[in-house]
């Protein structure tokens, strides 16, 4: 079974899922070890890779560590073209729907297009809807696009359908790493009941309370990146928390 039939089948059951987004830059061999260990361990579903810029360029070496740690599929979920790796599972096809910046909706995609195409990546097409966090993120910079803003569901709703119908395969609703606010729980039961594809949900999610809050408003897929990084325990608790969720 692909990623992507796993996340529909995961969906149709009422099942929610546990990603962990990992930055290559912000982590060492030790930390990443560390963090795969406690990832499978907690029973993660997926590990997201990627980042709104890289320095180091040590996206390889960071996925040659993953998959001799754990066994954890591994999905690129990348900031640019330079972001992609042959030895990951999966890759994020992304689109910006919630920008106009056309590199974002299409033009980097034509740029890759060849080498995901001679990689074994399975390929997930996603509209991406940056929303307002609060602050100015990284992606919300580096993308030059205004991100919806936190009040405006109605928005939020229609871009997401507009992702669904253009036949974008799910919907990843992102406040960005390091936001103060995360997606509202009003935005995520607006957006969630509308739309039929998997709802992934990340951004500013630090407590377990906000976790499950999320759950219950209709994402499927759950993000934690910057929070972990700070507190890799949240791993154990908010898988807990979910699984927990699961059989309430």
């Amino acid at each position: 079974m692909n990623i992507y039939s796993k996340i529909l089948n995961l969906k149709a059951q009422g099942r929610k899922q546990f990603a962990v987004l990992i930055d290559p830059d912000k982590v060492n061999q030790d930390t990443l070890k560390f963090v795969c260990q406690t990832a499978a361990i907690s029973k993660v579903d997926y590990l997201f890779i990627g980042s709104s810029i890289l320095t180091n360029g040590n996206l390889r070496q960071c996925i040659e560590t993953i998959k001799g740690t754990c066994a954890i599929p591994v999905i690129l979920f990348p900031g640019n073209t330079l972001q992609i790796c042959e030895l990951a599972d999966a890759i994020l096809f992304l689109s910006l729907i919630s920008g106009r910046n056309a590199d974002m909706l299409i033009g980097n995609h034509v740029i890759s297009a060849p080498m995901i195409k001679q990689s074994n990546l399975e390929v997930i097409p996603t509209g991406y809807m940056l929303v307002e966090g609060g602050n100015t993120t990284s992606v919300q910079y580096m993308s030059n696009t205004t991100p919806i803003p936190t009040d405006k569901n109605d928005i939020a709703l229609c871009t997401a359908l507009a992702g669904e119908m253009l036949g974008l395969k799910m919907i990843f609703m992102d406040a960005g790493s390091g936001a103060k606010l995360p997606v509202s729980r009003k935005m995520i039961e607006t957006v969630s009941r509308a739309i039929k594809v998997p709802l992934i949900v990340g951004g500013g999610i630090t407590t377990l309370e906000k976790a499950i809050e999320d759950c219950e408003a209709g994402a499927d897929v759950i993000v934690i990146g910057n929070s972990i990084e700070r507190d890799p325990s949240l791993i154990e608790r908010i898988s807990e928390a979910i699984n927990a969720y699961q059989t309430s």
